[in-house]
């Protein structure tokens, strides 16, 4: 093991709790046996690691810790002898630091059982019109799942899963020594069984052993009302089912949200614009306006300036949390935004029209293309 946990967590000895939550969380996502399967150089690692977070996640070891090394943390402080961390092992940074599931889905084993599965991930691009209502889906993954011949036992239809005769289906063998400080504890997979707690005699022949196989898996998913691009959904047991089984892991799905050829979101605002010309900006109009929810009238005064926004309220995107300052609302609003469209073209008669306007209100305005044509000629005979 590495003299330094600081190192092995890659903070420096004056990092806060959370600093060190963080970079555990990390290392730990990259050194997992799950990550790296049939690695054993990586799942040492994991183990190293979760033994530093370990002792410097509590107080009282992190300082022993701090002024006598390991010597500090290797049983002298403890009053029930063996473990100082009340024999939880490396399962208790999981209890404490993710409220008794390890993200990773197979790390933690039932007492004497088959490790889980692992999580999966999957991608999913959704309508924007469903993100805003919510919508069922199905999503294709490549998972493993239960061999069918061997009922995921994987031992050959008629014999049976033994307990392994090293660790007694327990999955580890305990080693205890005595140092000048005290009684020291280890546990370790069990090297026959590789920690599964079970040996079979005649595995099954389609799984090899695994009580699991691999192939495509359709699951129908909820997406709630109002997700939006790069949330993720986590959808319990959808994961790979774990060897021999081993209950499965989660799926993680991760969604993308369609453009809208209409609208936008702004937060949980839906945001349009609303297109009108010069006279009817001036004069006001009455629009229909096509909405998510059915088609609106929108009354547009006259005098209307460029970019004034009407709003809409409860016609936006559903809340998924209702706490806070969304107490008592549900969804957010609909704002609509004027744009004044000046043509580009005009005719004879409309550029006349407009000429006559601006002479009415005194406005100044370019002559026409002829006259201004005939002062540029002047200007440089």
């Amino acid at each position: 093991m590495a003299t330094d946990f600081y190192q092995l967590l890659g903070v420096s000895r004056s990092a806060s709790q959370e600093e060190l939550k963080r970079a555990y969380r990390k290392r730990a996502r990259e050194l997992h046996p799950d990550a790296n399967p049939n690695d054993p150089k990586s799942e040492e690692q994991f183990k190293e690691l979760s033994r530093a977070y370990e002792v410097l996640s509590d107080q009282n070891t992190r300082a022993r810790y701090d002024q006598f090394g390991e010597a500090g943390i290797s049983g002298g402080g403890n009053s029930g002898g063996g473990n100082p961390f009340g024999g939880g092992g490396f399962e208790n940074i999981f209890d404490a630091f993710f409220g008794g599931d390890s993200p990773f889905g197979s790390s933690r084993r039932q007492p004497s059982g088959p490790a889980s599965g692992p999580d999966l991930e999957t991608q999913v691009e959704i309508d924007f019109k469903d993100a805003v209502f919510g919508c069922n889906t199905s999503v294709t993954v490549r998972s493993a799942v239960r061999c069918e011949d061997c009922g995921g036992s994987g031992a050959t239809a008629g014999t049976q899963v033994t307990n392994c005769s090293d660790c007694g289906g327990t999955g580890q063998i305990r080693r205890t020594r005595q140092s000048i400080l005290g009684q020291m504890v280890t546990a370790s997979a069990c090297g026959k069984c590789r920690g599964a707690g079970q040996t079979i005699a005649s595995p099954c022949v389609k799984c090899r052993g695994e009580g699991r196989v691999t192939r495509d898996q359709e699951h129908e998913i909820q997406i709630p009302a109002g997700i939006a691009t790069g949330q993720t959904l986590r959808v319990s047991s959808r994961g790979g089912v774990g060897p021999r089984g081993g209950v499965p892991g989660d799926l993680y799905v991760h969604i993308v949200v369609g453009a809208h050829e209409m609208y936008h979101r702004e937060e949980e605002d839906l945001v349009t614009e609303v297109e009108v010309s010069i006279a009817q900006a001036a004069l006001g109009v009455e629009l229909v306006l096509a909405t998510l929810d059915g088609d609106e009238t929108l009354v547009i005064q006259a005098g209307v300036q460029h970019g004034h926004e009407f709003v809409l309220p409860n016609r936006g995107v559903p809340f998924l949390n209702q706490g806070g300052r969304n107490r008592g609302r549900t969804r957010g609003d609909l704002r609509a935004r004027v744009v004044v469209v000046v043509p580009k073209k005009l005719s004879s008669k409309e550029q006349e029209l407009l000429q006559q306007l601006a002479k009415e209100r005194g406005e100044p305005v370019a002559s026409s293309d002829k006259s201004l044509k005939s002062k540029i000629k002047s200007a440089f005979s």
